[in-house]
């Protein structure tokens, strides 16, 4: 579905990216795991068209993505939920979902999806009218889940979902992107908690300072030594 083939990129003179090579196979749970400043959020925004790419390509489903703008990305397919959430908290959980919804010109297949998020997420319905920002961190979580499963992606892209948030809300949240994913949609995942995210996944990538520096099957991971000592204190 996805392949990067040895991108490089970076801000301003230095290079945060070097020769990273990741695939991500249809329908599967993809989870890149590093320390903070490793260069996960450098790479789902060179991924979503939001950082340009130096050297290597990024291809999705057959299509060379390296010159393409943030919103026809979208439309390929790929829904990115960013870091920290970025919500708009003025407005009402209902439009801030909807906002996801723009990439569609079908009004009945948008009232499907939302009806379908609010399957995932029955607290959403309950708060639809209250403004973003009066929910728990929890609930916004949900809701820049929410949106960006609006946009009817094939892969989502998910960076730091539980950070910040109480150990059973992230329990919460991953059950959550595990539904999501056996729905059939890829997902590529940035997650803290590497115990729980690797238990979920099928395959993850290692990440340090910009490089991949393992791969392999998510059982095989968890059993990994370097893995173990570095990620899940063992």
């Amino acid at each position: 579905m996805l392949t990067l083939d040895n991108v490089s990129t970076g801000y301003d003179a230095i290079d945060v990216l070097h020769d990273v090579s990741i695939t991500a196979r249809p329908g599967e749970l993809t989870v890149i795991l590093g320390a903070n400043g490793s260069g996960k959020t450098t790479l789902f925004k060179t991924i979503s068209g939001l950082m340009p790419i130096r050297a290597g390509s990024v291809e999705y489903e057959g299509r060379r993505l390296n010159r393409s703008r943030p919103n026809a990305i979208v439309k390929a397919g790929i829904a990115h939920c960013p870091e920290g959430r970025h919500l708009f908290g003025k407005m009402s959980v209902e439009k801030n979902l909807r906002l996801g919804s723009y990439p569609h010109r079908d009004k009945a297949r948008t009232e499907e999806i939302f009806a379908e998020v609010l399957d995932l997420f029955p607290i959403l319905a309950e708060k639809a009218k209250q403004p973003a920002g009066s929910l728990s961190g929890g609930q916004q979580q949900m809701v820049a889940i929410g949106r960006a499963l609006m946009s009817d992606p094939s892969l989502l892209i998910l960076d730091e979902p539980s950070m910040g948030l109480a150990p059973i809300v992230v329990d919460q949240v991953l059950a959550s992107v595990a539904q999501i994913n056996d729905k059939g949609i890829g997902v590529l995942l940035s997650e803290q908690n590497a115990k729980a995210s690797l238990a979920i996944a099928h395959r993850g990538y290692v990440i340090a300072e910009g490089r991949i520096v393992l791969a392999d099957e998510a059982a095989n991971l968890l059993d990994n030594p370097e893995v173990q000592a570095a990620y899940l204190g063992l």
